[in-house]
């Protein structure tokens, strides 16, 4: 095997991780109430991989990893492929189609997995029912599964609440991939920050065997912290892109692989993303992994690790609305997903909750009240209307009372059909909201759907609904809203 300073040479990633195992142990003890969480790079349960399992009678390839593992709050990593049988595979595909075994699950499970991702370019490898079955079977092992469809999920660990969302840039056998940006991602954002302490976006992007970030890695990374996202945990080139910090937030743009049966160098060396939580800060570190040639089995590098340095997050404020608190119902420990329940707690105590269905975001929103101003919730959910028949994003506008969510205004339409909207400010004159819809540029009376091209309106809250507000000051802040 080539020297360190050969393969500093030859692959820049590796420069990285020689750097971390020169560092000194870091001795301090952890906050007893801190929050660990750590994410790894691919993962592949077939080919080689499961070979290696067989002929070493079932070993784990986590044998070397469980002590690492061991009281971690959260450990995520990036399943390739589909959970099915192999005969499934499309022939002219095979070769590259990777049908996991269910069985094989219990493998990241005994190992202190606690959530698999099951987006990237080979989730559709057995087409959508392999899709569908990957998701059930996860959850059915004990792990969490991670889907776009259903993100964001929320978790909650030591009082503080997680949000995640994992999407795929990279197209698979379907066809399928997340733009970025894009309206619904910037939806599914604003929903996981309002609702959490931590969002932390999981993406499977870039160019493979690449060592380096792409230009269109940075641009899309920049636009994910714009949105929100407090941390992103990227994967797919197979081999480790060094983390940065960009704008206070810690970006790892490749973790490179963690299981996998390539053979190259560089793809025996892998990161793993640990970030902890002690007090309302958190922080993340780079810690460093080989694989042995001829083997998938990871192991740490001598336990060393390389902080992010001068990146660290606070704690986002939560969505309180007339003293109450409005957060994911979650025990210790819980993930959910999809349609979550929302709870509702003044001065430490649990007053009511609410099915959250079919909710796209969420605000506080500082509303006209006839002569005067009230806090009211703002949302934005999917609903089928009778003036369109479409199933699409509408305003509602709730009172929080002692007994739940009072609604206002139940997502008439506005002026034009709605792609999104938010709420923004009249700054400096005051604290008032104003609602920044993004239309379509189609008509109720000619319906087109399928049409990209959008406008903007402000709207002020009349107290029984919204009316249009003509402002140049506020309209031209709502055509930059969306960016």
């Amino acid at each position: 095997m080539p020297s360190q300073s050969a393969m500093s040479r030859t692959f820049p990633g590796f420069a990285w991780i020689a750097a971390i195992s020169l560092l000194g142990s870091l001795n301090a003890l952890a906050d007893e109430a801190s929050v660990r969480l750590l994410f790894t790079g691919d993962i592949l349960l077939f080919r080689e991989v499961q070979r290696e399992v067989t002929l070493k009678q079932g070993q784990s390839p986590w044998s070397k990893m469980r002590e690492f593992f061991k009281g971690a709050d959260w450990v995520m990593g990036n399943l390739e492929g589909a959970l099915g049988d192999a005969s499934r595979c499309p022939e002219k595909d095979r070769a590259l189609c990777f049908a996991v075994s269910p069985n094989a699950l219990k493998l990241p499970k005994e190992a202190g997995f606690t959530a698999l991702g099951v987006e990237n370019n080979h989730s559709a490898d057995l087409g959508a029912e392999g899709r569908r079955k990957t998701r059930d079977e996860v959850s059915s092992s004990g792990l969490s599964a991670i889907d776009y469809d259903h993100s964001p999920g929320f978790f909650k660990s030591k009082g503080h609440v997680f949000s995640f969302i994992a999407l795929s840039n990279i197209a698979g056998k379907d066809g399928q991939k997340i733009e970025i940006p894009s309206n619904d991602l910037r939806q599914k954002i604003r929903l996981a920050k309002s609702l959490s302490d931590w969002l932390i976006v999981n993406v499977h992007w870039g160019t493979e065997l690449a060592d380096w970030p792409q230009p269109k890695q940075r641009e899309m990374a920049r636009w994910l912290v714009e949105q929100g996202a407090d941390v992103i945990v990227g994967h797919h080139p197979h081999v480790v892109q060094a983390p940065e910090c960009i704008e206070g937030k810690p970006v790892f743009f490749s973790l490179g692989n963690h299981v996998f049966d390539q053979k190259y160098p560089e793809t025996k060396l892998g990161l793993i993303a640990e970030c902890k939580v002690s007090g309302h800060q958190l922080s993340c570190s780079g810690v460093a992994t080989s694989t042995p040639a001829n083997s998938s089995f990871p192991e740490v590098l001598s336990d060393h690790k390389k902080p992010i340095t001068n990146c660290s997050v606070s704690k986002a404020a939560p969505v309180v609305v007339d003293g109450y608190r409005i957060r994911p119902r979650l025990a210790e420990h819980q993930f959910v997903d999809g349609e979550v329940v929302l709870e509702g707690a003044k001065s430490g105590a649990k007053h009511w909750t609410v099915v959250a269905k079919r909710l796209l975001s969420l605000t506080k929103g500082r509303l006209t009240e006839g002569k005067t101003s009230k806090d009211f919730l703002f949302t934005l959910e999917t609903h089928t209307s009778s003036i369109d028949q479409e199933a699409s994003p509408r305003p509602y506008v709730y009172e929080v009372t002692p007994h739940g969510l009072v609604a206002k205004w139940r997502g008439s339409a506005l002026a034009w059909p709605l792609v999104d909207g938010k709420l923004i400010q009249e700054t400096p004159k005051g604290e008032l909201d104003y609602l920044c819809a993004l239309h379509r540029k189609d008509s109720f009376i000619a319906l087109n759907p399928k049409t990209q091209e959008t406008r903007t309106a402000v709207y002020k809250w009349n107290g029984f609904g919204f009316s249009g507000v003509d402002d140049p000051a506020l309209s031209a802040q709502c055509k930059t809203a969306f960016n």
